[in-house]
């Protein structure tokens, strides 16, 4: 029986994102599932205006050529792989995402928190994420 059909890798292109990618290739071969790979920019609340398009569609031509070097892992091992890049806030598009597209796991870079500075990492994406999220979120350290 397969546990997870649908598992979304939310990415910002650093290298946090390898163990959670391999982590996800792993899951998604075991259990014969299809992954999506999203990548959220970043909008800032500006009138919009020809300059903030171009730089948008920029920002998304750069987004998308990084999303097809992360799905290429899948591609070669003959795991179905959907890329998506999104324009909004980070936390509550994601979350959106995994609602409205039956998502069955979230698989998320995050980093480990100091103990002693642990309120500072409850404001990240990770914890925003994995409090809202309707499905099981799996943290990648």
């Amino acid at each position: 029986m397969n546990l997870f059909h649908h598992i979304l890798v939310p990415l910002d292109f650093t290298q946090k994102n390898q163990a959670a990618l391999e982590t996800a290739l792993r899951m998604a071969k075991q259990n014969h599932s299809r992954v999506t790979l999203v990548h959220v920019i970043e909008t800032i609340d500006y009138a919009e205006d020809n300059e903030i398009a171009d730089f948008y569609a920029s920002m998304k031509l750069r987004a998308q050529a990084n999303m097809a070097a992360c799905a290429e892992r899948f591609h070669e091992v003959h795991v179905p792989v959907a890329e998506k890049v999104i324009l909004g806030k980070r936390g509550p598009e994601i979350i959106a995402f995994a609602l409205q597209r039956d998502v069955d796991l979230v698989v998320l870079s995050s980093h480990k928190i100091k103990l002693d500075e642990a309120p500072e990492g409850w404001a990240t994406l990770s914890y925003q994420v994995s409090i809202m999220c309707q499905c099981p979120v799996l943290l990648v350290k």
